[in-house]
């Protein structure tokens, strides 16, 4: 049985806030942590079960966004996202992402949730396929990858420095809109080219793999963005994609712009809408921008969310 122990300091410090109607910035439950599989071996992949399921995070690197104004909390006062980092004991000067694409055996399929940025330019990555050798699992046996969105911190896997397929014998899962306007970027033309034969497309919310993946229609940051629930019998776990950014910013902040949402107020209302549905279900939540391995839940404090986390 697992248990969620927090700290007597925290949850004081969090029932005072709730009581007190304080309406500033929330401390982030960074110490409570929940415990997993097997938080030793290898840095960048942690182990855990989804029911009977075996899963595991694998680290492909990370983004540094500067805090400029231009990114996260757009049009926010001077210092308003500075306060919310120092509340949480973070930088001020920059917001850290992680990425972490996610593994899951199921039977005789091996799914992998999005691929990692790989050699974008924006970002620190690249590490996911050391991950997966680590993790005992090889390119070629991947039988399905299931694609958030387009953005090229998700897809820049999918193809090697080469341009051959990373996983040659994957179906690549993408939503209809999605995949629509991945092939209307023109900068992604030969990526479309090289997987167009192993698409398939579904229907936002669709059920992909019945008893295991169902798509969740979470548009706003894309056109056909998606995050996935995974289910083995009664255990689930909700892979929210970009859903949510940053695990103090866009938690506590659900309603700021962040530069990366293509439609701003349709991802500011899914952002809360799901952020209040993951607290109000306790759902167990896989964050592939959240600090490593991304894996916890979203709990409600007064008007707002915080970020507990669960792992090593």
């Amino acid at each position: 049985m697992v248990r969620l122990h927090v700290p007597a300091a925290l949850s004081a410090l969090l029932l005072g806030v709730m009581l007190s109607g304080y309406a500033g910035p929330l401390p982030a439950a960074t110490h409570a942590v929940q415990q997993a599989a097997s938080p030793a071996g290898h840095p960048d992949i942690f182990r855990f079960k989804i029911g009977k399921l075996d899963a595991v995070a694998l680290k492909d690197g990370d983004i540094d966004a500067a805090n400029d104004g231009k990114t996260f909390g757009v049009g926010q006062p001077n210092g308003a996202v500075s306060a919310l980092l120092a509340a949480a004991g973070q930088p001020t000067d920059v917001l850290h992402l992680s990425i972490q694409p996610l593994l899951v055996r199921s039977g005789k399929r091996v799914l992998l949730f999005d691929t990692g940025a790989a050699d974008a330019s924006f970002a620190r990555a690249g590490r996911l396929p050391v991950s997966m050798r680590e993790a005992g699992v090889a390119p070629a046996q991947v039988t399905d990858i299931f694609i958030s969105h387009r953005h090229q911190d998700h897809t820049g896997g999918l193809l090697t420095r080469g341009g051959a397929l990373a996983f040659p014998n994957a179906v690549i899962h993408i939503s209809a809109p999605e995949w629509e306007a991945l092939k209307k970027d023109g900068g992604n033309a030969a990526l479309v080219a090289a997987i167009t034969p192993k698409v398939e497309t579904f229907e936002p919310g669709a059920t992909i793999l019945p008893g295991v993946v169902n798509a969740v229609d979470v548009r706003g940051h894309t056109p056909g963005h998606s995050a996935y629930e995974i289910t083995s019998g009664n255990e689930r776990l909700l892979y929210i994609g970009d859903v949510v950014h940053h695990y103090v910013v866009s938690v506590q902040r659900p309603e700021w712009t962040v530069e990366y949402d293509e439609d701003a107020p349709a991802a500011q209302s899914t952002r809360r809408a799901e952020l209040k549905r993951m607290a109000e279900n306790n759902e167990r939540v896989y964050a592939v921008h959240f600090p490593f391995p991304g894996l916890g839940h979203v709990t409600k404090q007064g008007d707002s969310f915080v970020w507990v986390p669960e792992g090593p």
